[in-house]
């Protein structure tokens, strides 16, 4: 549902404009290989691997391609992760309708797109690297941890989604409370329920 209306809003700006969609993760890498895109608009969460990894895959083998990150969560949640990562913008489903059409022509005119909201947080960002949140000292794949066991799922089911092993995920765990200051589980969640990192 949310494809197709996307796509409506933008045939009807892009006139000769083709596309292409795809469910997954998979599915998305293998349409950025086998075509020559101007931009792909990319979800952050997605059946497969994360959006985040799919981010990496498609800067690694085409760095110049615009990416569009369109998520349904927070900006505080990955904006600066996914900036950071080559994206060329990033903005949330619910701002999508009005914005996108805008945000595509920038990001293939070569340009960024983001909100006034997050250009205002990203400018707190840079100024003062001291005032950084501790989640962004994390890694992509500790940061997908994080959210994981702030959601309440335990490091068994965790390594299962993942398709890791339950040491590997227990490291990371162990690594995440040492980066955050954190002393367990119950202050992680506490942590990420207070700066909204789980929905």
């Amino acid at each position: 549902m949310v494809r197709r209306g996307l796509k409506q809003i933008l045939a009807e700006e892009f006139k000769r404009a083709s596309f292409g969609e795809a469910r997954n993760a998979q599915e998305a890498l293998d349409l950025v290989w086998k075509e020559d895109w101007d931009v792909v608009v990319l979800d952050i969460t997605m059946p497969g691997r994360s959006g985040l990894d799919v981010l990496r895959e498609i800067k690694r083998s085409r760095p110049r391609l615009p990416v569009l990150v369109l998520s349904m969560h927070p900006e505080n949640q990955f904006a600066v992760r996914v900036l950071k990562r080559g994206a060329a913008g990033y903005m949330t489903k619910e701002s999508a309708p009005e914005e996108l059409v805008g945000a595509i022509k920038k990001v293939l005119a070569g340009g960024r797109y983001v909100s006034n909201s997050l250009a205002e947080k990203l400018a707190t960002y840079l100024s003062s690297e001291t005032s950084r949140p501790p989640q962004e000292l994390l890694s992509d794949r500790e940061f997908q941890v994080l959210r994981l066991l702030a959601s309440g799922k335990i490091v068994s089911e965790i390594a299962r989604e993942l398709s890791l092993s339950v040491k590997t995920i227990s490291t990371y765990r162990t690594r995440i409370l040492e980066k955050m200051g954190l002393r367990n589980n119950a202050e992680l969640m506490h942590y990420a329920i207070q700066h909204q990192l789980v929905e």
